[in-house]
């Protein structure tokens, strides 16, 4: 039986080993296949949306719900928990009863949950949306890139549509940013809620008649044990390094949920030596490309969110820009990103995904070290403002190149798990990185002080990655 995908026409597969030269122009891609790629890229834009949109909203929104300070947190943390912790479980039952169906399902949770969301009377009602916008977002995000890697086949088409996903993707956080400021000042903190209402009536009733069915070919046995200790897990280990953001490494919730975070998750991979039908196929972890383009992924997410979120306080703190300025800086960030996520596909069909995501993070980790000259002068914003933005190109072809890097050469009937791991990887990449490196941002007792350690780690740590991944990845069988 084989897998109804109503995929393009097939293109041949692109061999690693073939010796890099001239990239050949990616094929044109029809009307319909267009139309299906702006439909999946459109729900990745929304969910990308929703991790920064309410950022600067916050305090608004706290006044006006009677939400402490200590509370807001959990506004953010709300949705971030089941967005990052059922990414595998849904990805992998996508793959078994129907990928298009989840899809669609995650969509009207998500449009739902923004509805109660933006209409939200007290605390409880506004984090219940959150919380179902996270669901939401876990079922949408691993169906939809299954969805595209397996209707646009291996090679030009397909790291041209990763491509345009990657740039949205990092377009929606950098945008949401800019639209939280501009909607809170003119409309109030629910308009940026209504915002997320507003895509989602937008994308769900074009998705039905575009979007192809597909699943594996055979329907095992969902894999229980696997799917209770690696979901428990991901919860647990987001929650902790969420709560360690406001309380400390110290706390002695964030460690009982550490420990068991960590317990969980060694506990999924022994029962998935045991099971039949594991949720995770151990044999994929193995292969060189998923484990270490997926490790350079984790980082490059972290750490450039990391960057982001430091500069933001040093703007405001430092430079004393109000939330719209510093949202206009990051503008820039958003327009060098979307010509970074049009250049990449034709860099990895020069150079190869492997090294185009090594080179990719070696010009992050430099141009993020640049922004150690940084001081009080005003000058600083255009020295921020064009090192972040060069970083963020850096950064976006190393999103692309590990989204190729670990999809490639994988059979359709796992692309829900390979593309499960690309955006668990994504989503707790985003969601790691602040709580991680932020409490250094307090160690040097000022914020510029605590500005600089940050990134000095950062740069380091995305140096250090770059040179596993490029040893990893150059290793033979």
């Amino acid at each position: 039986m084989a897998i109804d995908t109503s995929a393009p026409s097939p293109a041949a597969p692109s061999s690693p080993a073939a010796p890099p030269g001239p990239a050949a122009a990616p094929p044109k891609l029809s009307r319909r296949d267009t139309l299906i790629l702006f439909v999946l890229c459109a729900a990745q834009f929304m969910v990308a949306l929703d991790f920064s949109v309410l950022n600067v909203a916050l305090p608004v929104l706290g006044e006006d719900l009677g939400m402490s300070h200590a509370a807001l947190q959990w506004a953010v943390t709300a949705f971030a928990l089941p967005s990052g912790g059922f990414l595998l479980l849904f990805g992998r039952v996508g793959d078994l009863f129907g990928r298009r169906r989840l899809f669609l399902g995650g969509l009207a949770l998500f449009g739902a949950a923004s509805l109660l969301a933006t209409f939200a009377w007290d605390p409880a009602s506004f984090l219940a949306g959150r919380a179902l916008q996270g669901v939401g977002a876990a079922a949408i995000v691993p169906t939809g890139m299954s969805l595209l890697t397996t209707t646009f086949p291996e090679g030009p088409q397909r790291d041209r549509a990763l491509g345009i996903s990657g740039t949205l993707l990092s377009l929606g956080f950098t945008v949401g940013m800019v639209l939280g400021g501009v909607l809170t000042d003119t409309l109030g903190w629910r308009s940026t809620m209504g915002l997320l209402t507003l895509f989602a009536l937008i994308v769900l009733p074009l998705a039905p008649g575009l979007l192809p069915e597909s699943r594996t070919p055979e329907r095992p046995r969902l894999d229980l044990p696997g799917a209770v200790t690696v979901t428990g897990g991901l919860l647990a280990l987001i929650y902790a390094l969420s709560t360690a953001a406001e309380r400390g490494f110290g706390d002695t919730d964030v460690l009982v949920t550490l420990a068991a975070g960590v317990a969980l998750l060694a506990a999924f991979g022994y029962v998935e030596t045991r099971a039949a039908a594991p949720l995770v196929s151990l044999p994929m972890l193995r292969r060189r490309t998923v484990a270490w383009g997926n490790f350079g992924g984790l980082v490059t997410f972290a750490m450039m969110s990391t960057v982001v979120f430091v500069l933001t306080l040093y703007f405001q703190d430092v430079l004393d820009l109000s939330a719209f300025e510093t949202g206009l800086v990051f503008g820039v960030q958003g327009v060098v990103s979307v010509f970074a996520g049009m250049r990449a596909p034709k860099v990895i069909g020069r150079f190869g995904p492997h090294r185009t995501l090594v080179g990719s993070l070696l010009g992050q980790a430099l141009f993020v070290a640049a922004l150690l000259a940084i001081g009080e002068g005003a000058w600083s914003v255009w020295l921020a403002a064009v090192a972040v933005s060069v970083a963020s190109m850096f950064h976006l072809g190393a999103i692309v190149s590990y989204g190729v890097t670990v999809t490639s050469g994988v059979p359709d009937e796992e692309q829900g798990l390979a593309t499960g791991l690309v955006t668990s990887t994504q989503q707790v990449g985003l969601t790691i990185g602040i709580p991680v490196l932020g409490v250094l941002a307090t160690t040097g007792g000022d914020t510029l002080t605590g500005t600089r350690t940050v990134l000095a780690v950062d740069a380091a740590v995305v140096l250090l990655t770059a040179a596993l991944v490029a040893v990893g990845l150059g290793r033979r069988r």
